[in-house]
This record gives C-alpha cells, structure tokens and sequence, in this order.
C-alpha cells in the first residue's frame, strides 16, 4: 500500500486539506495518507524544511510527501519531483528543497511538466495529486517532467563560521509547540568548530554556558523536589534533531511561557556560540 504525506500551511479551518484527500482517493482506493502537519507559518519555506527533514526518515522508503508551501505556480515558481534518499517529494522550486538536502544529492529531479493536461487553480490539489498517484502506480518521473540537473537554493540561512574559527553565528529556524527555540547550528557543526574547548551561547541577554542532551539532564535529581531549580530553568539542548536548542524545562506557552516569549526570540533571531582559546 503506498503512503503519502501531507505538509502544508493550510491549517484546519478551511476544505483545503479534506479536498487534497478526497481527490487522493478519488485516484487510489488503497492508500495510507498521513498529515505531517498543516500548522506551518504561512509562507515559511525554512520551517516546514526542519519540519520534513526530520520527519520523512521514519517513513518506509518508497513514501512519497506532498509539501504545499508557496505553491503557487509562476515564471519564478516552477513545480518539481524529486526522487530523494529512497522518497519522493513533491513541491515547489522555492528553496524548500534545498535546505531538506543539504547533506544527500538527489536520485533523480524532475519539472512537472503535466500542467497543460490538468484543469489547476489549486496546484496542490490538482497537479500534485496526480504526480503523486502516478508515482505510487509504479511510474516514472520522466513521464511526467523533464529531468533538471539543479533546484533553486536558498543562501544566507545556514550558520556562519568566522574567520578566527572562534564563533559561529546562527540563528532561529523553529519555534515548536511547548515555545522552544530551535537554531540553525547543528551538533556536528558544533563539535567540528568547538575541538574541545570552552564555549558561550548567547541570546540577546541570555547566556549558556552547558548544552545538554536531554531536558532532564539540566535538574539536579538528587536534590529534594521542593528544593530544585526546576520551574522556569532556563536550558540549551541538543534537541532529537541533533540541532542547538533554547528551552524552559516543562514550559507551558499558554500559561508561563515559553522561551521564544520569555527570551525575546523569533524566526532569524540571532544566536552566537563563542569558543574560549
């Protein structure tokens, strides 16, 4: 049974989703559709990239993800099919795709080409839908693109290393659920620059001088309850997506807070980790 995943920035208000579903089975009756997420920031190309990027290695190979953000078709918004680490993505040129593969080359690309034989005022619907059941039949990507040998990439996003090799300037991708702030500087990225030594993070105000493994590691457990820094401890992690993250332990968004509203952090936000000579 094929799989396909949702991913779009629709939100559960509108048919928008209900419609893509329906006409997914109205093209294959024995199909698993699974919603990824539909919460994405409107527009937000680097959100959803961490969001799939983290997501689509859980699902069997052969998985093929629709991603409908800013899908839009135009002179400078082509549609693509990309065959990526086993998975099939379809989506817009827009960049998103150059952030999910950063570290894997693609199999094979394609510009869907189908669009003249498709009735479209809803590429996500429409054209989307029907390069993924042709997918899922067993086709190709030839028959229904032209092979292209580059995607559009977006720049100025990634971390930056200067030049002494005693700092690294990222910055927010993610705000999840609980207020947590993920950045763009990754565990591996951390380790190669650091080479042992001493480090600070900063956040505007605020500054770490420990990034632990989990949440839990930053609570003295051997101090009695009533006793320990617990509530509002203020934390960086490396998150389960192996990137640097600024937390409150258990925060609560809808009543205390989380770290985006109590660090002052947003989307692009700087944050710096110095290294100590």
């Amino acid at each position: 049974m094929a799989i396909i995943t949702l991913t779009t920035d629709f939100g559960e208000k509108d048919h928008f989703v209900g419609a893509i579903k329906g006409a997914i089975y109205s093209e294959l009756e024995n199909v698993k559709i699974v919603d990824v997420s539909h919460a994405i920031s409107p527009f937000n190309i680097t959100e959803a990239a961490y969001i799939i990027q983290n997501a689509y290695k859980s699902f069997p190979e052969g998985t093929i993800h629709i991603v409908g953000i800013d899908a839009e078709l135009n002179p400078e918004n082509k549609h693509i099919a990309l065959e990526l680490d086993n998975h099939y993505f379809i989506c817009a040129d827009n960049g998103i795709m150059s952030l999910i593969i950063a570290e894997i080359s693609p199999e094979k690309i394609v510009e869907i080409n189908i669009h003249d034989k498709v009735q479209s005022s809803f590429p996500v619907l429409d054209v989307f839908v029907k390069v993924a059941a042709h997918i899922a039949r067993g086709g190709m990507l030839e028959v229904i693109g032209k092979p292209i040998k580059s995607i559009k990439e977006l720049k100025g996003i990634r971390p930056v290393i200067n030049s002494e090799k005693n700092q690294i300037i990222g910055s927010v991708i993610y705000v999840d659920n609980y207020g947590n702030v993920v950045t763009n500087i990754s565990k591996e990225l951390f380790e190669s620059v650091r080479k042992g030594r001493d480090y600070e993070v900063s956040a505007r105000n605020y500054k770490f001088r420990n990034i632990y493994n989990r949440y839990s590691d930053a609570i003295n457990f051997s101090i009695e309850k009533e006793k320990r820094e617990e509530d509002g401890k203020k934390l960086a992690i490396f998150n389960s997506a192996g990137y640097v993250e600024l937390a409150i332990y258990k925060s609560n968004p809808l009543t205390v807070g989380g770290a985006n509203t109590l660090f002052g952090l947003d989307f692009r936000d700087t944050v710096t980790v110095n290294f100590k000579d």
